[in-house]
C-alpha cells in the first residue's frame, strides 16, 4: 500500500474513533426541554416551553373569608303564643282550626269555667258593696256637715269606703287578667292577643281542660321567620350584626336567599361550645316553614391574603407546590401551605412571599 493510501486509511479511522467517542448525554441536553441543576429546572433558549410558561408575581389582595354554618326555620318567638287558659273548664266551643288566620281579639274557643263565674260573683258583690259604701259614707258626711253626725261615724263610713273601693279595684283587675268581660254566667271566651294563624291545636270540643299551664292551641305570626344557626367558637369573631349572608333550604335547592345577621346570642353555649345567629326572613306568602332545614353562609369581614391563581399550583403526593422563579427562566420547586379558596385564586398561607414570581400557566410541564 502505498504512502497516500496510508494516510487517507489513518484520516477515517481517526474521524470514526471521534465519532464514537462523542458523548450521548451532551447531543441529548443540546435539544433538551429541560435542564436540571441541583434543585433548579431551567428552560433552555431553544426550548419550546419557553413560550408556554406564564409567569406572574404573588400578590395581596383582600378578600372575605365565607363562615358556613347548619340552621332551620323558626318562628320568630315575640311572635308565637301558646293559648294556655288561666281557669278550668270544659272546651264548649273551638271557633278557630288548625291553619285559621286570626286577629288578635278574635275568640278562640269558650270554656264553661265555674271560677270564671266565680271571679265575675266576686266582681259583682265588690262593686256593689263599693257602691253602698259611697251612700253610706255621703249620708254620714252631709249628717256631719250639719253639725248632726258624730265624728266617729263620719270616719269610719269613709274607711269603709276606701276599703270597699279597693276591693272593687282588685276584682276588677282580676277580671281583666283572665280576659273575662264582665257580668255573670259560667262561659269563658278565650281570645287571641295577636294577629296570625293557629299553628298548633291540642284541645278538644268537649274536652275538659284542667292544666291551666298546657296549652289548648298555639297562634303564630308567621309574616316573619327567623334562620337560625349555631357557628362554632373559632369564628365568633367573624361575626357582626348586619352581615350579609346567603341561605339555602334543602326544600329550596339551587334558591339563595339572601339576608342579614339580625341577632348574635350574648352568651356561648357551653356543650355546643357555639353562638346562635339569628337571620329574619320576610315569610308573607309563607314559603317558609318553621322546621326546614337549610345552610348559612355568611360573608366575612375583609382581609388581606396572599393569593395567586390556582392554576399555580400544583399537588404532589400530600403536599401543593409551585415553581418560583429564581432567575430567567431558572425555577425553584418549592412546597407551600394553602388555605381559602375565591373563584380562581387561592390563598398562600406559608412557603411564598409577596412579590415572588411564580409560573401561573402550564407548571406541570416542569414536572419530569
Amino acid at each position: 500500500m502505498s504512502h497516500r493510501n496510508l494516510a487517507a486509511v489513518a484520516l477515517m479511522s481517526c474521524a470514526i474513533l471521534t465519532a464514537c467517542g462523542r458523548s450521548p448525554t451532551s447531543t441529548a441536553d443540546a435539544g433538551a426541554p429541560l435542564r436540571h441543576d441541583g434543585g433548579i429546572v431551567e428552560v433552555p433558549a431553544s426550548s419550546p416551553l419557553r413560550g408556554r410558561l406564564q409567569i406572574t408575581a404573588a400578590t395581596v389582595s383582600g378578600i372575605t373569608r365565607p363562615l358556613g354554618a347548619p340552621g332551620a326555620i323558626e318562628a320568630a318567638p315575640e311572635k308565637r303564643v301558646s293559648i294556655t287558659p288561666p281557669v278550668p273548664g270544659r272546651v264548649v266551643k273551638i271557633h278557630k282550626v288548625l291553619g285559621d288566620r286570626v286577629r288578635a281579639g278574635d275568640a278562640l274557643f269558650t270554656l264553661d269555667s265555674a271560677e270564671a263565674a266565680g271571679a265575675r260573683a266576686e266582681h259583682a258583690k265588690a262593686v256593689a258593696a263599693a257602691a253602698q259604701a259611697r251612700r253610706d259614707f255621703d249620708r254620714e258626711r252631709a249628717l256631719f256637715d250639719a253639725d248632726v253626725g258624730a265624728r266617729k261615724d263620719f270616719e269610719a263610713a269613709r274607711l269603709t269606703l276606701a276599703s270597699a273601693e279597693a276591693d272593687a279595684r282588685a276584682a276588677t283587675a282580676h277580671l281583666a287578667q283572665l280576659g273575662a268581660a264582665r257580668g255573670t254566667g259560667r262561659a269563658y271566651v278565650l281570645r287571641s292577643p295577636i294577629d296570625g294563624r293557629v299553628v298548633e291545636m291540642l284541645g278538644a270540643q268537649g274536652g275538659y281542660w284542667n292544666d291551666i299551664n298546657a296549652p289548648v292551641m298555639t297562634v303564630a305570626d308567621l309574616s316573619t321567620v327567623w334562620m337560625t344557626a349555631n357557628v362554632p367558637e373559632r369564628d365568633v369573631g367573624q361575626l357582626f350584626v348586619g352581615q350579609p349572608a346567603s341561605i339555602v333550604l334543602d326544600a329550596l335547592p339551587g334558591q339563595p336567599i339572601p339576608g342579614q345577621v339580625r341577632y348574635i346570642d350574648e352568651m356561648l353555649d357551653p356543650e355546643t361550645r357555639s353562638v346562635r345567629v339569628r337571620i329574619a326572613l320576610a315569610n308573607a306568602d309563607g314559603r317558609f316553614r318553621p322546621g326546614m332545614f337549610g345552610r348559612m353562609v355568611l360573608q366575612g369581614r375583609a382581609e388581606s391574603a396572599l393569593m395567586v391563581p390556582a392554576s399555580a399550583v400544583l399537588q404532589d403526593g400530600m403536599n401543593a407546590r409551585v415553581f418560583v422563579e429564581r432567575a430567567p427562566f431558572r425555577f425553584e420547586p418549592r412546597t407551600v401551605t394553602t388555605g381559602f379558596q375565591q373563584g380562581e385564586r387561592i390563598e398562600i398561607v406559608s412557603g411564598l412571599k409577596p412579590g415572588e414570581r411564580i409560573v401561573t400557566r402550564n407548571g406541570v410541564l416542569l414536572n419530569d
